[in-house]
């Protein structure tokens, strides 16, 4: 089993190749690190992580075509593991709608732009013509190795996706009790293309806020939910019984006017089952059943 850990790209970038030893010290095996739109670049951050560290892996959770073309993330992503000693995995997702809306960004299609991209950069880091539409000269002009794609996924498609065609996934935003269902999807995602569930590595995406102190870590849960809440899919809040239209308060407030306290005050507390929050104690007993699931 795989303890990782995953960051938002809200920090300075100086803390983050600190956090990353502190990970790699503490034992984790992998470090996600997010690229919301807005926030801190992603590239930089695991290039400074990668300096910083010597055998976690790094990966990002996630990048989406949506915002950068499948022909410049090889660019990017081929760097990695020439700077990480452990590895680097790509993290892809089709892009949330709440947050390409930002910025005028359709939300079209998602699950096949996603599968195209895969598709696109399996034949580059090959060595091959990205695409049968792109031009002779679309390939990359250094070698690169391997480098496995994981599928970010919050709707029961994109997991599907993850079986039939990733290396591994990041089913993203759900309660810890529901991973046996995304594994179902998985499963029958590999199982329609001829695939076998045990190739592909699937990470329990869950929410954990840990402080000995119950509040101070629900505080901080909240702070995220309400961040988040307004990109959340519909098969997620159905899990919970929260309507789009209740998180739009609390996203107003967090994201606009800046108001911490009373964005975490809006937010549902039906929202809180999305993750886990206490001390060491109290996560044990919400999380130990994902390793016997495979997690």
């Amino acid at each position: 089993m795989k303890f990782s850990i995953r960051l938002n790209n809200d920090l300075p970038v100086a803390r983050y190749p600190e956090l990353a030893r502190a990970a790699e010290e503490a034992g984790f095996d992998q470090l996600w690190v997010s690229d919301d739109l807005f926030l801190r670049g992603v590239w930089p951050i695991l290039s400074a992580c990668a300096l910083a560290t010597t055998r976690i892996e790094l990966g990002t959770c996630v990048v989406t075509p949506a915002t950068m073309h499948p022909g410049e993330i090889p660019l990017q992503a081929a760097a990695l593991p020439t700077l990480s000693g452990g590895g680097f995995n790509l993290g892809l997702a089709g892009g949330a709608a709440g947050f390409l809306g930002w910025v005028g960004l359709a939300h079209e299609r998602p699950l096949a732009a996603t599968e195209a991209a895969v598709r696109q950069l399996r034949a580059l880091f090959a060595g091959e013509r990205g695409d049968a539409g792109w031009a002779e000269e679309a390939r990359l002009r250094f070698g690169t190795r391997r480098i496995p794609i994981y599928l970010g996924a919050t709707s029961p498609r994109m997991q599907r996706l993850i079986g039939r065609l990733a290396d591994g996934g990041l089913p993203l935003l759900f309660p810890p009790e529901h991973f046996s269902e995304v594994l179902e999807l998985v499963r029958a995602g590999a199982l329609a293309a001829g695939r076998s569930a045990d190739e592909i590595d699937l990470a329990a995406c869950i929410w954990v806020s840990v402080a000995e102190d119950r509040a101070a870590a629900e505080g901080a849960l909240r702070e995220k939910i309400a961040y988040y809440g307004h990109a959340m899919g519909e098969a997620v809040l159905a899990r919970l019984g929260v309507a789009a239209e209740e998180l739009l308060p609390a996203s107003r407030a967090a994201q606009v006017g800046g108001d911490v306290g009373r964005a975490r005050a809006l937010v549902p507390d039906a929202m809180l089952r999305l993750g886990v929050v206490g001390s060491g104690r109290d996560l044990l007993g919400r999380l130990e059943h994902l390793a016997r699931l495979g997690a």
